[in-house]
């Protein structure tokens, strides 16, 4: 992942780069291998649930008026 900075601006580059790796879901991602073993049972609820919210977030993308 590459941010660049313009100027003495790192104040932005690292708010970019805050904003870019919660996109990805870096920082998640990581929580959740730091914190060791997930049941299979909380792996699927917590699937369906992440599935649920792109869900709704393409469908808020599509509305038409």
């Amino acid at each position: 992942m590459e941010v660049s900075v313009h100027g003495k601006n790192v104040e932005g580059a690292i708010r970019a780069f805050r904003k870019k790796t919660q996109k990805d879901g870096v920082v998640k991602e990581s929580r959740q291998r730091n914190n060791g073993f997930e049941k299979p049972s909380r792996r699927e609820k917590r699937k369906r649930e992440e599935s649920i919210i792109r869900r709704r977030k393409v469908r808020k993308g599509e509305t038409v008026f």
